[in-house]
């Protein structure tokens, strides 16, 4: 069974709601790798179907675990990883259509998180920003409408191009805030 950091052996309602969306990213994944094997179509309804329903999920954990006063830290790191995971198969899936560099929506997480540990600073904790949780929200409908088979392929790359913009600038004007938050603590 799946269980967040810090959680005593029960999931929550909201982690069961993650743990879903990580159950479909993870079909995802399998029927994806099956199709990118075989050479076959990526964009399919079944791909864009088991996408979308992963973004719809991630928009209700969050409102269910509030609504149910069990929202933690540690179901929202939960969520994090939940999310990395999602947009990493889903960027995936639309190197086909979009091109390598879609690639990169997944990617930077997993980039961040690297950095994190070759550079001590990039470990503090972020302060809430509402921008961040909109531009992660723009990611998954961005990759959800770019694997829709009828989204024309450069209506798709053009998406994602700006989403993975949105991404990037919003990864930088973290890793900026960390920078400076880990010199004014040695300053002091």
């Amino acid at each position: 069974m799946l269980r967040p950091l810090g959680a005593p052996g029960v999931l929550r309602p909201g982690d069961r709601v993650t743990g879903t969306r990580l159950l479909l990213t993870a079909v995802l994944a399998g029927h994806v790798a099956g199709l990118l094997v075989t050479g076959s179509p990526v964009r399919t309804a079944t791909v864009a179907g088991l996408a979308a329903a992963a973004a719809v999920l991630d928009a209700v954990d969050g409102p269910v675990a509030r609504r149910s006063g069990t929202a933690s830290p540690a179901g929202a790191r939960f969520d994090v990883e939940a999310d990395a995971a999602f947009l990493a198969v889903a960027s995936l899936a639309l190197v086909p259509t979009v091109g390598w560099w879609a690639a990169g929506i997944g990617a930077l997480r997993y980039a961040f998180v690297v950095a994190g540990a070759l550079r001590p600073a990039l470990r503090g904790a972020l302060r809430p920003r509402r921008a961040r949780r909109v531009v992660a929200g723009a990611q998954a409908v961005a990759v959800v409408l770019a694997l829709l088979p009828p989204t024309p392929p450069d209506l798709a790359r053009g998406v994602v191009a700006v989403a993975l913009a949105a991404l990037v600038v919003s990864f930088g004007r973290d890793v900026l805030d960390l920078e400076r938050a880990a010199r004014d603590r040695v300053r002091r």
